[in-house]
């Protein structure tokens, strides 16, 4: 499916960023990225439906300079197809939260040193709803 991405933005560390998308059947995985641009990435988070070797798990990481850190694996994996699911992200210097559709949340670090949000992808098996600023 065709993703959407936004460019030129800025979400300031402390604010909250929602993306919002219906998940169809037979999804294998989507993905939100977040940062400068589509190789300097604060946040790679990748729902894995059935892909890559995963199964019902969310693949997080971070990107320089074309290179991916470390990933981070996250079991509990709340999205259903069929639903309509809400992802919100916010960050600081040091972590991002990821607030997942049930309101559990998780931290990854923010390993890429960046400061403010400036580009979104959202992309794959999610059919895109919008954005929004909290």
């Amino acid at each position: 499916m065709p993703g959407i991405t936004c460019t030129n933005i800025r979400i300031a560390p402390g604010q909250r960023v929602a993306v919002k998308g219906d998940i169809p059947a037979g999804p294998k995985s989507f993905v939100v990225n977040l940062g400068k641009k589509d190789d300097e990435l604060m946040l790679h988070f990748n729902a894995r439906f059935d892909a890559h070797g995963d199964v019902r798990t969310i693949v997080c990481n971070s990107k320089s300079g074309s290179q991916w850190g470390k990933e981070h694996r996250e079991s509990n994996f709340p999205f259903q197809e069929g639903t309509t699911a809400e992802i919100i992200f916010s960050h600081n210097k040091n972590e991002m939260t990821i607030t997942l559709p049930g309101n559990s949340e998780f931290k990854v670090p923010n390993t890429s040193g960046q400061e403010g949000i400036e580009y979104i992808c959202v992309d794959g098996d999610i059919v895109f709803k919008g954005i929004s600023l909290l």
